[in-house]
């Protein structure tokens, strides 16, 4: 099959590779027809990493069951999937009470697995697939595995209706934790650099932007408030602004409020320079959110797909550009180079 992989210098050589075949009985061979690159997939852009050399990446995807085992009930061959990539190893603690996004081995099995999106063919256990309904595109569809990360935040924030919400970053984690802020009753800021992005923020429901580089943030942001600051500041931009990002956050916030830190760090240590003070007297509650799982009963991505299905969540306006696996190198410097490109969501068709 035809793959994308990971060279020596960090961007990608499309090849031929052996194709994965069903190693369980309870498992399902897909078609990949679409994936996505994401602000984690951009961290590792022309990063010398050995340990990721000749491998395949991507963890946002959509396409067509091919084959299933034997004991497989909830998909057949044709079926159009979504793929959830998020997978631990089964046995651990976390695993056990559906918390496997902590499972302590979760890279090292979905990097074995499903979480291969660069690639023609896919292999994962059938509780991965979700069926999409039929006026659910392929592109679409591969942006719920962004959605299901902005739904995990939700939940773990506890927004209340009428809450005011910062947003910080306004790429696609951060317009769909605006989407989903709106749709819990919230009146949402979104903040970012990128005027483009922020157009699209306002035209997704965003009650106030702000551009950060023009704009004296906090200002703005607190007289929005009326200088109480936000019940709510999710920092969505990650990578390497995060220690600026996650500062502002916390002044956005309000005493007694929540800082929700979504936006990916890079390995390592990562110096962080707070205002602890006030924080500490404030109760300003700083917490992390990992990826997505289950929720009480219900999948995560599942919940997403439900809203998506509805019209609820739109996917369709975050798609701003789209490339085929051939040309992956040149889809990562266009989604690299936002200010230039207007890049948002970059979809690959495998």
């Amino acid at each position: 099959m035809k793959a994308a992989l990971k060279t020596a210098k960090g961007d990608f050589e499309v090849t031929d590779v052996d194709r994965p075949k069903i190693p369980k009985p309870d498992w399902v061979l897909a078609r990949v027809r679409v994936a996505g690159i994401c602000g984690t997939d951009l961290r590792h852009w022309k990063k010398e990493e050995p340990e990721l050399v000749h491998k395949i990446m991507g963890h946002e995807l959509a396409g067509e069951v091919i084959e299933v085992g034997s004991e497989v009930t909830n998909v057949k061959p044709g079926d159009r999937v979504v793929i959830e990539t998020v997978l631990g190893d089964d046995t651990c603690d976390w695993c056990k009470i559906q918390q496997y996004n902590l499972c302590p081995h979760l890279y090292e099995v979905r990097m074995e697995t499903v979480s291969r999106a660069f690639a023609a063919y896919v292999v994962g256990p059938a509780k991965k697939f979700y069926k999409l309904p039929d006026h659910v595109s392929f592109e679409e569809a591969t942006l719920l595995d962004t959605f299901s990360v902005c739904m995990h935040a939700i939940q773990l924030s506890g927004i209340k209706i009428n809450d005011t919400v910062a947003v910080i970053g306004a790429g696609p984690i951060g317009l769909g934790q605006l989407q989903l802020a709106k749709a819990c009753g919230a009146d949402v800021i979104v903040t970012d650099i990128v005027e483009s992005s922020l157009d699209l923020a306002r035209e997704l429901g965003a009650d106030l932007v702000i551009n950060s580089q023009k704009e004296d943030a906090y200002q703005k942001v607190m007289e929005f408030t009326h200088n109480r600051g936000v019940d709510i500041a999710f920092e969505c931009a990650g990578g390497p602004s995060i220690a600026t990002t996650i500062a502002q956050a916390t002044t956005f916030t309000r005493i007694g409020g929540k800082v929700l830190m979504v936006g990916g760090f890079d390995p390592g240590t990562t110096p962080l320079e707070l205002e602890w003070q006030r924080i500490q007297m404030s109760e300003i509650k700083l917490i992390p959110s990992a990826s997505y799982a289950y929720w009480g009963i219900y999948p995560e991505m599942q919940m997403c797909l439900d809203l998506l299905a509805k019209g609820k969540l739109n996917a369709e306006k975050l798609i701003t550009h789209r490339f085929s696996l051939d040309a992956i190198n040149e889809a990562f410097e266009t989604a690299q180079d936002k200010q230039k490109t207007h890049a948002v969501f970059v979809a690959l068709t495998i």
